[in-house]
């Protein structure tokens, strides 16, 4: 269930920069700027002109589309690693989404001339971005699948499941993660009501599949999470194209 979730509903754009020579990473990033932003720091706009890509350093990023009143729907969270702006910029077009962080974080800019001029030159850049923008299709048209055939509950349940993988630090045992997340922007990624939301995670706590605090939100039975995301019959193994 975890490969599952890793390849079908997150970006790859950590490995973008594995095959680049010392000499192309040290272009990109030394020609960046490290700035470090407060939770809450809106990172670009939607409508915005790309003058650049993002690199996360540390801490977690949500990106986000405006609702026709004035909400969000939140629709990814990048972690360390992950590259955010680079497919507005490649298309010449405007941001079609926001960022914004949901903790403090460390984000590099590196500028778009520099981009480029490495992407131009980089056979191994070019061919690792036209796989990172194919699965990036690919996940959002999962995404876009989930939220219209899935309940509320099975919703919620699944984006749990993706929560505890995106806050699992390379050192953490077995047990689950401690999700920080605001229930505003919880409700924003599961489509539905703040209120709808704190009711169905007091009923997974009163069920036993999670603890939860003010703050922050642990799976402890995540078979029974994957049973309220109605993906026990699922095996992504045996799934043949």
């Amino acid at each position: 269930m975890k490969n599952f979730l890793s390849e079908n509903f997150r970006l790859k754009t950590d490995q973008l920069f594995e095959g680049l020579t010392p000499e192309e990473q040290e272009s990109l990033m030394g020609s960046g700027v490290t700035h470090v932003y407060k939770k809450g720091e809106v990172i670009f706009r939607e409508g915005g002109i790309p003058s650049g890509i993002f690199y996360v350093k540390s801490g977690r990023v949500k990106k986000y589309k405006t609702t026709a009143k004035g909400g969000e729907q939140v629709f990814y969270l990048c972690c360390e690693g992950e590259l955010l702006g680079y497919h507005a910029l490649l298309g010449e077009e405007l941001y079609p989404d926001s960022a914004a962080t949901i903790e403090e974080a460390q984000i590099t800019f590196i500028p778009k001339d520099n981009f480029l001029r490495v992407l131009r030159n980089s056979t191994s850049l070019s061919n690792a971005l036209l796989k990172a923008l194919g699965h990036e299709f690919s996940l959002f048209i999962n995404s876009i699948t989930n939220l219209a055939t899935k309940s509320v509950r099975e919703r919620l349940a699944f984006n749990l499941l993706i929560l505890d993988e995106k806050f699992k630090s390379s050192h953490q045992s077995a047990a689950g993660s401690q999700i920080i997340l605001s229930r505003t922007d919880l409700a924003n990624m599961v489509g539905t009501a703040k209120e709808t939301l704190v009711r169905l995670l007091q009923e997974f706590k009163q069920a036993g599949l999670i603890e939860k605090t003010d703050k922050t939100i642990c799976i402890i039975n995540r078979k029974g999470i994957i049973k309220e995301a109605n993906l026990m019959g699922l095996n992504p193994r045996t799934k043949k194209g």
